[in-house]
Order: structure tokens, then C-alpha cells, then sequence
């Protein structure tokens, strides 16, 4: 007799558990079918595709992952939402499965409707140029302090992956149109919509490539004496390159074997389609010591490469380096890079092995001046302006488009 009492009870349980094991089974296959759909709606988003190919492609991985509410599942939903700080950077999906179950609408009168909701956000992938590269991977490697100013619209980049990889002093002031590091910034409030932080995908673009040469043995000298004295240097090796009169180089390939390329005497000095190569340690010295200090100095051109019989493939990659440091080589020395209102010199200068300090009461103007090194230290009252177009300033690297779901 108790059994009989208790059987409708034991009966009901059995038929609730059976039919809420069911509507779980239901919302575990939605919610991933959402999932699925979020996550490649959201791929196809950062790369900026229409809405037409994001709903496709989040709408065929949805019904690639049902079984069980295959037939009675809705078409999904997708909505541009915000997330975080952005807007429209993300994409959310709705579904449901409406289904009537013997013991539950029999209890309810009515189907049992399960849902599920996803959503993901998305960052498309980016390039970055910059004129200014410290090519560093760890520590801080590009550091703006004092009252320096630094105009580069071109961008900055740090390849280091620490925090800190960048520093801005809040006495300091940088205009520029991009900031990307691999690791983190410190940067005043004025920077901070032009910061892109964490970027993987950052690279020294020379970092394969192997200086060019001119084996000839050479020596500075200057002839004639006090204002009239020349000197009239040609392309070849050097063991020291430092100038104490007038000097007007040819145009070709000036290699800097151990000694010091200096350029700081109060003298003009003028090299048209040159470059400078820095060997086995040499140190770089260039400009800002008095009104005569006059620098004029612009690099060679990939035509100038093929005439000295380089392929046109390494000729391009060439063109427009005025310095370019060995990676084998060892500075024991920063390398100083300073000018004045009298100096022009444009070009990249790549100094992967050693720190580029620009300090003082430096003032470089320059069309085009591109600086990639290990580190760069702009210090004191410097004041560095270059305004090269986008089309000429060096690739930094790119980051990867980014998708993760967030609900």
C-alpha cells in the first residue's frame, strides 16, 4: 500500500529528471553552436568583411555544431555590440530551441524554450611604420626625458617586450601619430589614444641584411691650410673618419673600421649619395658643434647600388641607409647624434648594436631622418623633428588580428 502511495511521486521524479537532462542537453549544444558562431562572425570582422560574409560564416559554424536541436533550433541572431572601451568591437549571437517534452508539458501545458547567448570581441590585425625603432628586446629601450621634444608624426616603435619598454617623462613632449611597443609604455595623457601596447608581431626589417663594403684603404686628410684648407675624401675603408677642415666627400660607400666616425668639428662637411658602414666597434659622433658645423649628407639610391653591381633586390633594400652599423660589431661608446639649424641630413640610421643618444641642446630638422637602434635616449633640450611620409618611413611590423570571447 505505501508502495502504491509513493509510485506516482517515484514516477514523476524519473519523468522530471529525464526531461531536465534533456533541456540541459539542449542548452549545452546551443550555447556552443552560439560559441562557434560568435567566435567566427568575429574572425571575419577583423577582417573587416561586410555583413553578409560574417552572418554567412558565424551561421554555418552554428548549424555545423548542432545534432540534437538540429531541427528545431532558430536561425541565429548577430548584433555589432561594444565591449570594453570600443565601440562596435564586438559581435553577439542569440538561438533558442523551443520543444514540447511528454512529462513537462503535460505539468506546464506548453513547450520548454532553452537559449543561449554569445559573445565576441574582435581587433584587427595592424601595421605599424615608424621612423624612430629601438630595435632593444628587453629592458627599456626608447626613453624621452628632460624638456626634449620630439616631433615624429612618422611613429615610434620599441621591440622590447618589457614593461616600461617606452618611457615619456611628463616634462618632455612627443607629436606623433602612432606609439607601438611589444611590451608596455609610460607615456603622458596626450599620448595615450596613439598607444598600442603588447603588439607581437613587431620587427627589426634589416635585421637579415648584411652591410655592403669597400675594401680600398683610405686616410682623411685635409689640404691646404687655415680657411682654405679641403679635404675631398673618396668611398673605401678607414680606420678613423674625423674632420678638421671643409670636407666634401664623393659619393659611395665609406667604411669605418674600429675608429670613430666624427662629425662635430665646427666645419661643413657635405656628402651627397653617401653611405657610412661601422665596423668592429666603431662609434658614431655626428654634428652640433657651432654655426660652422654645417651637415649636408644624403644617402645613396638603389641606382647608385646596381652601378657598383648589386643585385636590385639588395640594391633596394639598401637605398636611403646613410649609416649603417655591422651587427657584428661592439661599441664600447653611445653613439651621439646631434645638429643644429644649419644641418640637413637625411636617411635611415641603423645602429642595431649600440644606443643613440641625442642630448644636450641637439636640434635636428629633417625632412626625412629615420633613427632604428638598440636604444634611443632623447635627453635634455633636445629637439629632434623629422617629417618623412608614410610611403618612406620603415615597416615596424604588424600585429595579428585578435578574437576571444567574452560572454
Amino acid at each position: 500500500m505505501l508502495l502504491a502511495a509513493g509510485l506516482p511521486a517515484l514516477i514523476g521524479t524519473a519523468g522530471a529528471a529525464i526531461d531536465f537532462s534533456q533541456w540541459y542537453a539542449w542548452k549545452q549544444e546551443l550555447q556552443m553552436a552560439t560559441d562557434q558562431a560568435a567566435l567566427a562572425a568575429a574572425w571575419s570582422l577583423s577582417e573587416d568583411a561586410p555583413a553578409s560574409t560574417y552572418e554567412l560564416r558565424g551561421e554555418q559554424n552554428f548549424r555545423a555544431n548542432l545534432a540534437l536541436t538540429r531541427d528545431f533550433a532558430t536561425d541565429p541572431e548577430f548584433e555589432l555590440a561594444d565591449y570594453g572601451n570600443g565601440n562596435g568591437n564586438s559581435i553577439a549571437v542569440t538561438a533558442s530551441a523551443t520543444r514540447s517534452l511528454p512529462f513537462s508539458s503535460f505539468l506546464m501545458n506548453r513547450a520548454v524554450t532553452v537559449s543561449a547567448y554569445s559573445q565576441a570581441s574582435f581587433t584587427a590585425g595592424q601595421n605599424f611604420n615608424a621612423c624612430l625603432i629601438a630595435v632593444g628586446d628587453d629592458g627599456t629601450t626608447f626613453s624621452v626625458g628632460g624638456n626634449a621634444n620630439v616631433v615624429a608624426q612618422c611613429g615610434l616603435a620599441a621591440l622590447s617586450c618589457s614593461d616600461d619598454a617606452i618611457v615619456i617623462d611628463g616634462s618632455a613632449s612627443v607629436t606623433t601619430d602612432s606609439i607601438a611597443t611589444c611590451g608596455t609604455a609610460t607615456v603622458p595623457a596626450a599620448n595615450e589614444s596613439v598607444l598600442t601596447e603588447k603588439v607581437q608581431g613587431l620587427e627589426d626589417t634589416f635585421a637579415d641584411l648584411t652591410p655592403p663594403t669597400n675594401t680600398t684603404a683610405r686616410s682623411y686628410k685635409c689640404n691646404g691650410n687655415g680657411n682654405k684648407a679641403l679635404a675631398t675624401p673618396l668611398p673605401g675603408t678607414y680606420s678613423d673618419f674625423t674632420v678638421k677642415c671643409k670636407t666634401t666627400m664623393a659619393k659611395g660607400i665609406y667604411v669605418i673600421n674600429g675608429g670613430t666616425l666624427d662629425l662635430t668639428g665646427n666645419y661643413a662637411v657635405t656628402g651627397t649619395n653617401v653611405m657610412f658602414v661601422l665596423k668592429n666597434g666603431a662609434t658614431l659622433k655626428l654634428g652640433g658643434s657651432g654655426a660652422g658645423n654645417v651637415l649636408t649628407l644624403t644617402p645613396m639610391q638603389a641606382s647608385d647600388f646596381t652601378a657598383l653591381g648589386y643585385s636590385a633586390t639588395l640594391a633596394n633594400r639598401y637605398a636611403n641607409m646613410l649609416i649603417f652599423e655591422d651587427r657584428a660589431s661592439n661599441p664600447t661608446q653611445n653613439h651621439i647624434i646631434n645638429g643644429n639649424s644649419n644641418s640637413l641630413f637625411e636617411g635611415t640610421i641603423y645602429l642595431p648594436k649600440g644606443t643613440a643618444r641625442i642630448n644636450g641642446t641637439a636640434s635636428i630638422d629633417s625632412s626625412c631622418l629615420q633613427i632604428s637602434a638598440w636604444k634611443i635616449n632623447v635627453l635634455g633640450n633636445a629637439a629632434l623633428d623629422t617629417r618623412c611620409p608614410t610611403a618612406q618611413t620603415n615597416s615596424a611590423g604588424s600585429s595579428a588580428a585578435s578574437v576571444k570571447l567574452v560572454v
